[in-house]
């Protein structure tokens, strides 16, 4: 246990910051599993409503330091081809 008083605050904004850190990565990897699961299930339409909302959350959770910006960048590109892919599936299908 600390025992100065500056290191008992640090501890307070620590468990604080992880909390608030837990909260934004829980909220974005809930959005890519429902991204994920649209993609899945082959529904283009609904994967492409839900894609900014998905890439919106990515893009905060990395602006505020939760995850590094390189990883946002590689999920929003791998969703984005997911999705782009459903498109190709669409089509040739029809075809």
């Amino acid at each position: 246990m600390p025992y100065h008083n500056d290191a008992k605050k640090r501890v307070r904004q620590n468990e604080k910051r992880k909390a608030r850190n837990r909260h934004y990565r829980t909220r974005m990897r809930t959005q890519i599993r429902k991204l994920r699961t649209l993609v899945e299930a082959g529904d283009h339409s609904a994967a492409v409503e839900q894609l900014p909302i998905t890439v919106s959350h990515i893009d905060r959770v990395a602006q505020k330091g939760i995850i590094h910006r390189k990883q946002a960048a590689r999920r929003v590109s791998r969703l984005t081809s997911a999705v782009n892919s459903l498109k190709g599936e669409g089509e040739t299908a029809s075809a």
